[in-house]
Protein backbone atom coordinates (compact mmCIF):
# COMPACT_ATOMS: atom_id res chain seq x y z
CA UNK A 1 0.00 0.00 0.00
CA UNK A 2 1.67 2.88 -0.99
CA UNK A 3 2.07 5.91 1.68
CA UNK A 4 -0.32 9.35 1.79
CA UNK A 5 1.46 12.43 0.96
CA UNK A 6 2.14 14.00 4.22
CA UNK A 7 1.19 10.41 6.57
CA UNK A 8 4.86 9.94 7.56
CA UNK A 9 5.14 13.78 8.26
CA UNK A 10 2.16 13.23 10.45
CA UNK A 11 3.40 10.67 12.30
CA UNK A 12 6.55 12.39 12.74
CA UNK A 13 4.49 15.40 14.19
CA UNK A 14 2.60 13.39 16.51
CA UNK A 15 5.22 11.61 18.61
CA UNK A 16 6.70 15.24 18.90
CA UNK A 17 3.35 16.69 20.22
CA UNK A 18 3.05 13.24 22.56
CA UNK A 19 6.88 13.90 23.77
CA UNK A 20 5.69 17.23 24.82
CA UNK A 21 7.44 19.12 22.01
CA UNK A 22 4.23 21.80 20.55
CA UNK A 23 5.06 22.69 16.38
CA UNK A 24 2.90 24.59 14.44
CA UNK A 25 4.10 22.15 11.49
CA UNK A 26 0.53 20.24 12.07
CA UNK A 27 -1.26 23.21 10.31
CA UNK A 28 0.79 22.94 7.03
CA UNK A 29 -0.78 19.49 7.04
CA UNK A 30 -4.03 20.78 6.50
CA UNK A 31 -3.24 22.39 3.22
CA UNK A 32 -5.14 21.59 0.46
CA UNK A 33 -2.21 20.02 -1.60
CA UNK A 34 -2.83 17.06 1.50
CA UNK A 35 -5.13 14.26 0.79
CA UNK A 36 -8.38 14.92 3.10
CA UNK A 37 -7.41 12.10 5.34
CA UNK A 38 -4.38 13.84 6.38
CA UNK A 39 -6.21 17.05 6.38
CA UNK A 40 -8.80 15.83 9.00
CA UNK A 41 -5.99 14.04 10.97
CA UNK A 42 -3.63 16.93 10.69
CA UNK A 43 -7.25 19.76 11.93
CA UNK A 44 -8.03 17.24 14.69
CA UNK A 45 -4.12 17.18 16.15
CA UNK A 46 -4.01 20.82 15.53
CA UNK A 47 -7.19 20.74 17.62
CA UNK A 48 -6.07 19.01 20.34
CA UNK A 49 -2.41 20.37 20.67
CA UNK A 50 -3.57 23.49 21.05
CA UNK A 51 -6.17 22.15 23.65
CA UNK A 52 -3.43 20.51 25.82
CA UNK A 53 -1.70 24.05 25.60
CA UNK A 54 -4.28 25.85 26.84
CA UNK A 55 -4.74 23.57 29.90
CA UNK A 56 -1.24 23.71 30.88
CA UNK A 57 -0.91 27.24 30.78
CA UNK A 58 -3.93 27.47 33.03
CA UNK A 59 -2.04 24.63 35.33
CA UNK A 60 0.94 27.03 35.48
CA UNK A 61 -1.19 30.06 36.14
CA UNK A 62 -2.77 28.34 39.19
CA UNK A 63 0.04 26.37 40.79
CA UNK A 64 1.78 29.81 40.62
CA UNK A 65 -1.23 31.50 42.68
CA UNK A 66 -1.15 28.51 44.78
CA UNK A 67 2.80 29.36 45.57
CA UNK A 68 1.95 33.08 46.20
CA UNK A 69 -0.69 32.44 48.58
CA UNK A 70 1.67 29.63 50.27
CA UNK A 71 4.46 32.22 50.62
CA UNK A 72 2.35 35.16 51.83
CA UNK A 73 0.65 32.67 54.44
CA UNK A 74 4.48 31.36 55.61
CA UNK A 75 5.52 35.17 55.35
CA UNK A 76 2.48 36.41 57.97
CA UNK A 77 3.54 33.49 60.10
CA UNK A 78 6.88 35.05 60.03
CA UNK A 79 5.57 38.43 60.67
CA UNK A 80 3.93 37.48 63.76
CA UNK A 81 6.67 37.01 65.75
CA UNK A 82 6.77 40.66 66.24
CA UNK A 83 3.18 40.15 68.57
CA UNK A 84 5.59 37.82 70.73
CA UNK A 85 8.91 39.94 70.23
CA UNK A 86 8.32 43.82 69.28
CA UNK A 87 12.45 44.34 69.17
CA UNK A 88 12.34 41.88 65.81
CA UNK A 89 9.19 43.46 64.79
CA UNK A 90 10.16 44.28 60.72
CA UNK A 91 13.18 42.40 60.92
CA UNK A 92 12.77 39.78 58.59
CA UNK A 93 11.22 42.13 55.91
CA UNK A 94 14.61 44.48 56.43
CA UNK A 95 16.55 41.57 55.86
CA UNK A 96 14.81 40.23 53.12
CA UNK A 97 15.04 44.19 51.46
CA UNK A 98 18.83 44.31 52.18
CA UNK A 99 19.59 40.59 50.88
CA UNK A 100 17.55 40.89 47.58
CA UNK A 101 19.66 44.80 47.41
CA UNK A 102 23.40 43.06 47.62
CA UNK A 103 22.47 39.94 45.42
CA UNK A 104 21.69 42.47 42.69
CA UNK A 105 24.88 44.50 43.53
CA UNK A 106 26.29 41.19 42.73
CA UNK A 107 24.67 40.63 39.66
CA UNK A 108 23.03 37.58 40.23
CA UNK A 109 20.12 35.58 38.44
CA UNK A 110 16.79 37.54 38.68
CA UNK A 111 15.85 33.68 40.21
CA UNK A 112 18.62 33.41 42.51
CA UNK A 113 18.25 37.45 43.69
CA UNK A 114 14.11 36.29 44.45
CA UNK A 115 15.32 33.13 45.58
CA UNK A 116 17.79 35.22 48.08
CA UNK A 117 14.85 38.07 48.85
CA UNK A 118 12.45 35.14 50.59
CA UNK A 119 15.07 33.73 52.21
CA UNK A 120 15.89 36.57 53.93
CA UNK A 121 12.75 37.26 54.75
CA UNK A 122 11.77 34.06 56.09
CA UNK A 123 15.34 33.13 58.04
CA UNK A 124 13.79 33.65 61.65
CA UNK A 125 10.22 31.53 61.10
CA UNK A 126 12.12 28.97 63.18
CA UNK A 127 11.85 31.17 66.22
CA UNK A 128 8.12 30.54 66.10
CA UNK A 129 9.48 27.30 68.12
CA UNK A 130 10.95 29.64 71.10
CA UNK A 131 9.79 29.35 74.60
CA UNK A 132 8.41 32.25 76.40
CA UNK A 133 11.54 32.66 78.24
CA UNK A 134 13.54 33.27 75.48
CA UNK A 135 11.39 35.96 74.14
CA UNK A 136 10.99 37.83 77.46
CA UNK A 137 15.01 37.33 78.40
CA UNK A 138 16.27 40.88 78.45
CA UNK A 139 20.09 40.68 78.79
CA UNK A 140 22.42 38.49 77.48
CA UNK A 141 22.91 35.73 79.89
CA UNK A 142 20.61 32.54 78.69
CA UNK A 143 20.82 29.03 80.46
CA UNK A 144 21.70 26.41 78.58
CA UNK A 145 18.12 25.45 77.62
CA UNK A 146 17.67 28.83 76.45
CA UNK A 147 21.12 29.08 74.54
CA UNK A 148 20.18 25.06 72.96
CA UNK A 149 16.51 27.07 71.26
CA UNK A 150 18.75 29.63 69.89
CA UNK A 151 21.29 27.95 67.79
CA UNK A 152 18.07 24.96 67.14
CA UNK A 153 16.27 27.88 64.99
CA UNK A 154 17.77 27.54 61.76
CA UNK A 155 17.05 23.81 62.02
CA UNK A 156 13.22 24.46 62.78
CA UNK A 157 13.08 27.04 59.94
CA UNK A 158 14.24 24.34 57.46
CA UNK A 159 11.86 22.09 59.15
CA UNK A 160 8.75 23.99 58.56
CA UNK A 161 9.37 25.28 54.73
CA UNK A 162 11.37 21.69 53.57
CA UNK A 163 7.57 20.55 52.08
CA UNK A 164 7.69 23.59 50.08
CA UNK A 165 9.49 22.09 47.39
CA UNK A 166 9.34 25.07 44.83
CA UNK A 167 11.53 27.04 47.74
CA UNK A 168 14.64 25.42 45.86
CA UNK A 169 17.78 26.86 47.15
CA UNK A 170 16.28 28.89 49.58
CA UNK A 171 16.02 26.34 52.14
CA UNK A 172 19.81 25.73 52.33
CA UNK A 173 19.57 29.86 52.91
CA UNK A 174 17.38 29.74 55.80
CA UNK A 175 19.13 26.40 57.32
CA UNK A 176 22.53 27.61 56.85
CA UNK A 177 22.28 31.53 58.05
CA UNK A 178 24.32 31.21 61.15
CA UNK A 179 27.36 29.33 59.52
CA UNK A 180 30.31 30.91 59.90
CA UNK A 181 33.19 31.31 57.57
CA UNK A 182 35.64 29.83 60.04
CA UNK A 183 33.50 26.66 60.17
CA UNK A 184 32.35 27.73 64.36
CA UNK A 185 28.64 28.48 62.97
CA UNK A 186 25.44 26.39 63.82
CA UNK A 187 23.78 24.19 63.02
CA UNK A 188 25.83 22.28 60.42
CA UNK A 189 29.32 23.64 61.00
CA UNK A 190 29.89 24.42 57.74
CA UNK A 191 32.56 26.51 56.50
CA UNK A 192 34.17 29.10 54.02
CA UNK A 193 33.21 28.13 50.91
CA UNK A 194 30.58 25.02 51.85
CA UNK A 195 28.32 27.86 53.06
CA UNK A 196 25.52 28.92 49.88
CA UNK A 197 26.21 32.16 48.73
CA UNK A 198 22.55 32.81 49.57
CA UNK A 199 23.15 31.88 52.99
CA UNK A 200 26.23 33.96 53.68
CA UNK A 201 24.55 37.09 51.57
CA UNK A 202 22.06 36.55 54.75
CA UNK A 203 24.63 36.40 57.52
CA UNK A 204 26.14 39.89 56.86
CA UNK A 205 22.83 41.63 56.09
CA UNK A 206 21.35 39.73 59.46
CA UNK A 207 24.22 41.08 61.54
CA UNK A 208 23.83 44.23 60.04
CA UNK A 209 20.21 44.83 61.11
CA UNK A 210 20.40 43.70 64.44
CA UNK A 211 23.61 45.92 65.38
CA UNK A 212 21.53 48.89 63.82
CA UNK A 213 18.17 48.41 65.40
CA UNK A 214 17.38 48.42 69.40
CA UNK A 215 17.30 45.48 70.93
CA UNK A 216 16.85 44.76 75.07
CA UNK A 217 20.48 44.42 75.51
CA UNK A 218 21.71 47.31 73.27
CA UNK A 219 20.61 50.61 71.69
CA UNK A 220 21.19 50.18 67.92
CA UNK A 221 24.38 51.49 66.80
CA UNK A 222 25.02 54.26 63.82
CA UNK A 223 25.74 52.46 60.48
CA UNK A 224 29.49 53.66 60.59
CA UNK A 225 29.62 51.93 63.92
CA UNK A 226 28.11 49.00 62.45
CA UNK A 227 30.13 49.19 59.42
CA UNK A 228 33.09 49.03 62.12
CA UNK A 229 31.90 45.74 63.50
CA UNK A 230 31.29 43.88 60.49
CA UNK A 231 34.85 44.74 59.23
CA UNK A 232 35.78 42.89 62.68
CA UNK A 233 33.26 39.91 61.71
CA UNK A 234 34.74 39.56 58.42
CA UNK A 235 37.00 36.39 57.46
CA UNK A 236 35.96 34.63 60.86
CA UNK A 237 32.12 34.79 60.80
CA UNK A 238 31.45 36.78 57.77
CA UNK A 239 32.64 36.86 53.99
CA UNK A 240 35.13 39.67 53.28
CA UNK A 241 34.30 40.21 50.04
CA UNK A 242 30.21 40.19 50.80
CA UNK A 243 30.79 42.54 53.72
CA UNK A 244 32.80 45.10 51.48
CA UNK A 245 30.01 45.15 48.88
CA UNK A 246 27.26 45.37 51.78
CA UNK A 247 29.21 48.54 52.78
CA UNK A 248 29.72 49.94 49.24
CA UNK A 249 25.57 48.78 49.08
CA UNK A 250 24.91 51.14 52.31
CA UNK A 251 27.16 53.67 51.74
CA UNK A 252 25.81 54.42 47.80
CA UNK A 253 22.02 53.88 48.61
CA UNK A 254 21.17 54.13 52.22
CA UNK A 255 19.31 51.54 55.14
CA UNK A 256 16.26 50.09 54.67
CA UNK A 257 13.25 52.28 56.31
Amino acid sequence: MVPLKGQEDLLRIIKEIAGGKYTDDILELTDPEYPPEIQELAEAVGLMMVKIEAREFHLEQLYDKIKLNTLNTVTAVANALGARDAYTEGHGDRVGIYAERLAKRLELTEDEVERIRIAGTLHDIGKIGFSDQVFSNEDTHLNEGMLLEIRSHPQWGYDILKNLEFLGPALEYVIDHHERIDGKGYPRGLSGPEIPLGARIIAVVDCFDAITTDRPYQKGKTPQEAFAILGELAGSALDPDLVDAFIDEIENNGMAE
